[in-house]
């Protein structure tokens, strides 16, 4: 029990910022260097973290953080920019008398960050929000382009096309705006009727 107690007064908080460009800040609230599994983490996280929530299901567990960031590699310029916005974020305790001794906490994502100056807040999304990301192109028979982007091609500023919607039919491409070569559906797909058919309904007809 002596050796817990004394464990629990020589931890400290650490977080790993992961940018999607590669780039990784490591902070820790103790005073001085601590190398952890090989990667230093430097002084300059004085940061307060609510209660990290997890979640049993799919549905993203949050946080929220504030605090003052004095690492140099916090640039303020590049938080404005937005580059680190989706950065991953681990955090850990981690023993500073016996760096081995490390307990993980939470793993997410930054979103929604505020700054003025060094001063910042940002709210957490889990890693689960990462599920939520839609990736490649659905299958449809409607067209997942949007009216007038680069993948449409319809120039909107036509006059012949002002105040005109689109469903995203391929009739509508076709008749409304004889943009059919651009249409990002799949209009011949088979629908569900021929998929039930199977074969015993092609060999009676």
């Amino acid at each position: 029990m002596t050796e817990l107690i004394n464990t629990l007064h020589t931890t400290c908080q650490c977080w790993t910022f992961l940018r999607k460009d590669g780039v990784a800040v490591r902070l820790t609230e103790h005073d001085n260097l601590l190398e952890i599994d090989g990667e230093t983490y430097s002084p300059g996280a004085l940061i307060d973290a609510s209660r990290f929530t997890l979640t049993s299901d799919l549905t993203p567990g949050t946080a929220e953080v504030s605090g003052a960031l004095e690492s140099e590699m916090f640039d303020e310029a590049d938080m404005i920019s937005g580059v680190w916005d989706g950065a991953r974020v681990d955090v850990f305790r981690a023993d500073w008398k016996k760096a081995t001794r490390v307990a993980h906490i939470w793993s997410g994502r930054l979103s929604q960050i505020e700054h003025d100056g060094f001063q910042f807040s940002a709210a957490l999304v889990s890693l689960k929000s990462d599920f939520a990301n839609l990736l490649g192109r659905a299958y449809t028979r409607q067209c997942d382009a949007v009216l007038g982007d680069a993948r449409c091609g319809v120039d909107v500023t036509d006059p012949a096309f002002s105040g005109t919607d689109c469903d995203q039919r391929i009739q509508t491409c076709r008749d409304r705006f004889s943009n059919a070569e651009n249409f990002r559906g799949f209009p011949h797909m088979p629908g569900s009727d021929f998929l039930l058919a199977g074969p015993e309904a092609e060999r009676h007809r």
